[in-house]
């Protein structure tokens, strides 16, 4: 089913196609047919190529797509944390945990903050 293009000048990307429009709306020139099925019908055979239409196609694919390097499979490892139920692990946690305040700073206070911004201005003057 063919449809006859309809060329509007104002919506011409370029100015080659606006002139074209131009031209085909005044009857200088013919506007041109369009087939789409036929079209598409076309595009379908370029979208196989040669080889694929053989079984040298399936081969070529493999080949071009194998891996060239041998690849170990990855093993399963499971972990199980076996629950002790123990509350001592727990308070040993805790402690190890606040322990780390004499290590890093886990809280910032006014004071903290204010000895930081005297320490960060520059002396002299």
């Amino acid at each position: 089913m063919s449809e006859k293009v309809k060329p509007n000048p104002n919506e011409a990307p370029t100015h080659d196609a606006q002139l074209a429009a131009e031209n085909i709306v005044s009857g200088e020139e013919k506007a041109p047919k369009v087939d789409f099925e036929a079209d598409y019908a076309a595009a379908q055979k370029f979208s196989v190529s040669e080889i694929d239409r053989t079984g040298e196609g399936i081969g070529a694919a493999e080949a071009a797509t194998a891996t060239k390097y041998e690849v170990s499979q990855p093993e399963e490892v499971k972990t199980v944390a076996e629950p002790t139920g123990n509350p001592d692990d727990y308070v040993e946690i805790a402690k190890e945990i606040s322990s780390s305040r004499d290590e890093a700073v886990t809280s910032v206070s006014d004071d903290l903050l204010q000895k930081a911004l005297k320490k960060g201005k520059a002396s002299g003057g």
